[in-house]
């Protein structure tokens, strides 16, 4: 009987100890770096995509639409963009930085988000091809105006791509654009140049660079 009340203290005894250990091991295990070691940061995101905006996009607020109206302010062409996901008809992206959105608003049925995505954020800086055009056409450019004469590519950087679910066709006579949900304008091409830029009075007024 005695020797079973000495094993049976030992047991408990051994027992203690186990649990003292596991508990110095789990303090072992914290999270919190030793003095003098450095500090391992998560990995960022590293994105899907990276690239540059092919040409000026307007927003509103952390928004980026396809319909791009004109009366918003722009981000410039050439700003750096990472794409980080794309989810539905959504894309959640970085510019320059920062982070935004890019919502497929209206040409679903046209394009994927993807392929709208890719138009977007491309893989060449549209700066290079920039700086090979003449000063007028710079200078419409920076600041988000048209001007007759202009090739298409020049357009496109100027003022975006046209809604693909409005102008399904780019040979077509003329690119309907949006200076508001409520104001579109026009612009007419003969033989791959802007003729006439056509619409509200003071939409062509301001969206028509007078410079030279």
């Amino acid at each position: 009987m005695k020797e079973k009340f000495v094993f049976s203290r030992f047991s408990v005894l051994g027992a203690v100890f186990c649990v003292i250990a596991l508990l110095s091991a789990c303090k072992g295990s914290d999270t919190k770096p030793e003095e003098g070691k450095p500090v391992v940061e998560a990995k960022k995101e590293t994105g899907i995509r990276s690239g540059y905006a092919c040409c000026n996009l307007h927003y509103s607020g952390d928004w980026i639409s396809d319909s791009n109206l004109a009366q918003l302010p722009f981000i410039a062409a050439g700003t750096p963009i990472k794409v980080l996901r794309i989810d539905g008809y959504r894309a959640y992206v970085e510019v320059d930085g920062k982070p935004m959105r890019l919502g497929h608003d209206y040409g679903r049925a046209e394009e994927t988000t993807e392929q709208w995505v890719n138009k977007l954020v491309v893989l060449d800086d549209p700066k290079v091809k920039m700086a090979k055009y003449s000063p007028a056409v710079r200078n419409a450019i920076a600041k988000g105006q048209l001007m007759k004469g202009m090739t298409k590519e020049q357009v496109i950087i100027s003022v975006g791509h046209p809604q693909t679910n409005e102008n399904q066709r780019l040979d077509g006579p003329y690119w309907r654009y949006w200076w508001s949900s409520f104001g579109p304008y026009y612009v007419y091409w003969t033989k791959g140049s802007v003729s006439k830029i056509d619409g509200h009075s003071e939409t062509v007024v301001y969206m028509t660079y007078k410079g030279k």
